[in-house]
């Protein structure tokens, strides 16, 4: 297994943590995201190049360190014990603490409370999948005493740089629509690579040393073999069970036209009320984002949410087509894998892409008694802008269209592999240059109310 994945990344969350360490009203930093997202890499990354020293410990390696935090949590004695673990002075504003694999160490996220209101001078940092984190029931959570960090697969400008491609980046970033249609070629051979790779660092890491893609297939294959053995350490028997259910119908729901999950194409006879635990489960995991339907697009857009009626995508378009077990050999198959089981590749890459760019889930809106459905609607600029995903070149679309013409928004968005344009009342974006258009003003840092 790779455990560093030096890919000359630029990851937008090291703009984010070292905005975190300016702030003078810092907390400890919580760093959350999926197993082997590059949660570690990045807060080593990070201490590596804005702190003199680095005081790292893992709590799932070192016995010593959670029974650290079995005793008395005051600030200054867990700062010696952890000298003494890491042989490390640990300086306030020189020295970053990191506390790895948290969830090993229940009552280490309480500490953070502690370190909040009597030691703010320290730089402390913890990282742990959400798996750990957001759903062990024996943490008290410290509420209002810590910052957060989402951190996500690589979107698909983070991709091209690790690859080895800044320069392309940098030419969507610029919006130079001329200069990037002479390259639509090469940036469309991208985005067919991303789709199969995905984002996660590992198959990333793999891919750019050349491996085949028959490799990267099997690395994912692995990750995903680990968060399913995660099921039944994290989850009731019950629940796990569920978890398994739904975690293996997702490719063949998102196969479907209407990509709305449908509880009977799991089991026969399956109702809402069993799965519901299952679903916030995977969804609180960071293992699937839930898009729900909305019936009318005013503020808050939340107030006109309709949380029965959802689609259900994984937070990672390459172990999306791994769970599908999609062939590497569709790659070869000219434009194919953006049509792949009916477009369910390329609204996955969208929909990461937004979650990614926009640190938040969309919705999206179908009418009560019609089959179409439009793909996403975000909050930009104070509105809500529809986005409609096209998988090819045609351009007409149905469900686009029969929302305008109920809502009349005052700005539309077209996703597809056709070149930029500005229609009347839609804007037509080549689906490798989404980001600019979706990038809020840097990654947020939050505190939890």
């Amino acid at each position: 297994m790779i455990l560093e994945y030096d890919l000359g990344m630029q990851r937008r969350a090291l703009l984010a943590l070292k905005t975190w360490k300016s702030d003078p009203n810092r907390k400890p930093l919580v760093l959350r995201g999926v197993r082997q997202v590059g949660k570690t890499w990045l807060l080593q990354e990070f201490g590596r190049t804005s702190y003199e020293q680095v005081a790292y410990v893992n709590c799932q390696r070192d016995p010593s360190v959670v029974a650290l935090f079995s005793g008395n949590l005051d600030p200054n004695r867990i700062l010696r014990g952890l000298e003494i673990a890491t042989g490390c002075e640990i300086l306030p504003s020189t020295t970053l603490v990191i506390i790895d694999e948290i969830q090993e160490a229940p009552k280490a996220l309480t500490s953070l409370k502690y370190f909040a209101e009597e030691r703010p001078d320290i730089h402390l940092a913890v990282a742990g999948s959400l798996l750990g984190i957001a759903l062990r029931s024996d943490m008290s959570f410290p509420v209002g005493k810590v910052n957060f960090i989402d951190l996500h697969p690589l979107d698909f400008d983070e991709f091209l740089i690790g690859v080895g491609k800044p320069q392309l980046a940098d030419l969507i970033k610029q919006q130079d629509w001329s200069l990037i249609e002479s390259f639509a070629y090469e940036l469309t051979e991208q985005l067919r690579e991303y789709l199969f790779v995905g984002g996660m660092p590992e198959p990333v890491a793999r891919h750019t040393a050349g491996d085949s893609l028959e490799t990267v297939r099997s690395v994912q294959l692995e990750i995903l073999r680990g968060y399913e053995n995660d099921f039944a350490k994290y989850a009731s028997p019950k629940v796990s069970r569920q978890i398994a259910e739904i975690w293996a119908s997702l490719p063949s729901q998102l196969a479907r036209e209407n990509k709305r999950f449908i509880l009977g194409r799991i089991r026969e006879g399956a109702r809402a009320r069993e799965f519901e635990d299952a679903v916030q489960w995977l969804a609180d995991a960071g293992l699937v984002h839930k898009v729900t339907r909305f019936t009318k697009p005013a503020n808050p857009v939340r107030a006109y949410e309709d949380s029965k009626i959802f689609k259900l995508f994984l937070h990672d378009v390459g172990l999306l087509g791994a769970l599908a077990r999609l062939e590497p050999s569709v790659l070869l198959q000219g434009r194919g894998i953006f049509e792949e089981f009916k477009g369910a590749l390329t609204e996955q890459y969208v929909l990461q892409q937004i979650v990614a760019l926009q640190d938040a889930v969309p919705m999206y809106w179908a009418p009560e008694r019609a089959m179409a459905e439009l793909d996403f609607a975000i909050e930009h600029s104070g509105t809500l802008v529809p986005i409609e995903v096209k998988a090819a070149e045609n351009l007409k679309s149905k469900s686009l269209r029969s929302y305008l013409d109920r809502f009349h928004p005052t700005e539309a968005w077209r996703f597809s592999l056709a070149n930029y344009r500005e229609d009347q009342e839609i804007t037509n974006v080549p689906l490798y240059a989404i980001g600019p258009f979706l990038s809020s003003e840097g990654q947020s840092v939050h505190s939890r109310d």
